[in-house]
């Protein structure tokens, strides 16, 4: 076991640390991030290729399902028949439309049995880049809407509603967050963790540009968590052999090392032969091994 007394040393120590803490990342972290991502982007595409040869519902149907079921909620084509309410515009900043700046028009429906639905009207491009254009009011009088079912997308920290250039602006689509910026009393479709809102289709009354599908790619987080358990399983490996490389070089280095001579008494020699025959040089020590180790890993004990 002296042998492998080196391990003890700090950088072997710590190359070891580094190693264990990394695969554990990878297997523990890493590697199910990126596959949670792949199912989750795979659930989403089915739900939408689903919903695409799917007839719409009535909304009112969507709004008695459990808030917890969100298996088949979000991207369900749906109908609403109600009305818009005037005066209920917010603009939702930092989105873009056909690559240049633009915001998310959203709107308060109300449904004929009285129940209030966020309405999201399409996108409108930036004047100038940097400030909203005039949107036109929504149509009045009865109106029945195509829609999709969308999810909320959370509250922004730090970036709180205001009202600037004479319009109510937010930074996300988020109902709970609109419903206390309006003073209304909206209802959050149930669509799982956060309450959803509508975003209206093509060819819909009061739509603008509508917001596009997501493409239907599952993207790289498959082969992306595959590699995570690659790299998980190979740096163990290599620690190893790094380990079996640094045993077989101790081992070649302690085998090509002469072994030192044994002192032996010179013969004695009579007073005229000393005077004539020159002292031989003393030899020369052989090179340490452990003095050539000390040097390249450091200068602890074994």
């Amino acid at each position: 076991m002296r042998k492998l007394t080196f391990l003890l040393r700090p950088g072997w120590v710590i190359l070891a640390a580094v190693v264990a803490v990394f695969a554990y990342l990878c297997f523990t972290v890493l590697a199910p991030w990126q596959l949670g991502k792949n199912t989750s982007t795979s659930h989403r595409n089915q739900l939408i290729t689903d919903s695409v040869g799917a007839a719409p519902i009535d909304i009112t149907t969507v709004l008695g399902t459990p808030a917890t079921d969100d298996s088949h909620t979000e991207w369900r084509k749906v109908t609403a028949s109600g009305s818009y309410l005037p005066d209920s515009t917010v603009l939702v900043r930092l989105r873009h439309l056909d690559g240049a700046p633009g915001y998310s028009v959203l709107t308060t429906f109300r449904l004929d049995d009285g129940r209030l639905l966020l309405i999201d009207r399409g996108l409108v491009a930036a004047v100038d880049g940097s400030r909203p254009p005039q949107i036109p009011d929504p149509p009045a009088g009865p109106q029945r809407l195509e829609a999709r079912v969308r999810m909320s997308e959370g509250i922004t920290p730090g970036k709180d509603p205001s009202i600037q250039d004479g319009y109510r602006q937010v930074y996300s689509i988020d109902t709970t967050q609109e419903a206390a910026f309006l003073q209304q009393p909206l209802t959050p479709i149930p669509t799982g963790e956060r309450g959803g809102y509508l975003q209206l289709d093509e060819n819909q009354p009061g739509v603008f540009t509508p917001t596009p599908l997501p493409q239907l790619d599952a993207g790289p987080y498959l082969s992306y968590g595959l590699q995570w358990l690659a790299f998980g399983v190979m740096a163990p490996l290599g620690l190893g052999y790094f380990l079996y490389a640094e045993l077989r070089e101790r081992r070649r280095e302690k085998a090509s090392t002469p072994a030192e001579p044994v002192p032996t008494s010179p013969p004695a020699e009579s007073p005229a032969s000393e005077s004539t025959t020159a002292t031989p040089p003393p030899a020369t020590p052989a090179p340490n091994t452990e003095a050539r180790l000390a040097d390249r890993y450091g200068r602890g004990r074994d």
